[in-house]
């Protein structure tokens, strides 16, 4: 029995055949409408989400599954003082797979210690979420047409971005890929992150405030929202919140084939102008990551076959 809590748990092989077969999902839908009958999700959400628990409800039942779960904290068990532990071994009694996202930094690894069934980390607070991460590797591949030799761009909060440090962490096992880091001082990317990723795998990176001064090497731009849960104090949040705001006329120097990956919920990063561009790939991305979540579901409960 195999769990997911970081993209590190896959080799690059088995995210290249992750890829693949959502890229078959994609084009042979009724081949895999029934592939997980019988079989349920369970969904356990200890913090708010729209996309990622809905993605991965949505995977379930089109995989011809069945879905089980709570959206908030409040409505589980945990309300009343339930670990983690506790919840998961219960919840392992009535589903065959969990989908878990949890406030607290490594809470899905314990769950994975004491559950019976697969566990997939769908985001435990400022450190992991995989799940995201195999979803914009497969909005990469669809839309480049390869995982290499690509300058991407990370913009906005890179400092608290789970999705951006689980991004660089997979991107850096490929070749030829080019890493430029754009965001205020206070949000840069942790030490921690630059020297056991970057540095450790020789990948090439800039430090720049100055996202129109690097807009024409990039081959992905990737826009992530300052994100005020994040923060200790509502003043450096206010502060830091308009940093970076992506408008038409910031795109103008930008190559034509520049794809604009954001992981989403947006506020106000990118300018609702720039939606209907051919750029834009976020909502696209939205609909890969179903793809890539039923691809991973069938893998973990090892009904590809």
């Amino acid at each position: 029995m195999r769990s997911l809590i970081s993209i590190l748990d896959l080799s690059v092989e088995e995210i290249d055949e992750l890829i693949a077969v959502a890229n078959d999902i994609i084009d042979n839908p009724k081949k895999y409408a029934e592939k997980c009958h019988g079989k349920k999700l369970a969904t356990l959400f200890f913090e708010p989400s729209t996309r990622t628990r809905l993605s991965f409800e949505a995977a379930m039942y089109e995989l011809g599954g069945n879905v089980l779960g709570f959206s908030e904290a409040q409505s589980s068990s945990a309300a009343k003082g339930e670990s983690v532990a506790d919840t998961v071994r219960t919840v392992s009694c009535y589903a065959d797979i969990i989908a878990m996202r949890h406030p607290k930094e490594g809470a899905p690894l314990v769950a994975s210690m004491k559950a019976t069934v697969p566990i997939i980390n769908a985001g435990d607070g400022g450190h992991n979420h995989p799940t995201q991460t195999l979803t914009d590797l497969l909005t990469i591949q669809r839309e480049k047409g390869r995982l290499n030799n690509l300058t991407v761009g990370f913009c906005g909060d890179l400092k608290f971005g789970r999705t951006v440090h689980s991004l660089i962490e997979a991107l850096s096992r490929y070749t030829g890929i080019k890493i430029i880091l754009i965001s205020p001082d206070e949000l840069k990317l942790p030490s921690y992150v630059k020297q056991d990723v970057l540095k450790k795998h020789n990948i090439e990176y800039v430090q720049t405030t100055d996202l129109e001064a690097v807009m024409p090497e990039l081959d992905i731009l990737y826009m992530t929202r300052v994100q005020r849960e994040r923060f200790f104090n509502e003043e450096d949040y206010l502060r830091l919140k308009d940093s970076y705001i992506l408008t038409p006329e910031k795109l103008k120097t930008a190559k034509s084939d520049l794809a604009i990956l954001h992981p989403l919920p947006r506020v106000n990063e990118i300018a609702v102008a720039i939606d209907d561009d051919p750029r834009a790939c976020y909502f696209r991305q939205v609909l890969n990551g179903k793809f890539v979540r039923m691809a991973l579901i069938l893998k973990l409960l090892e009904e590809n076959s």
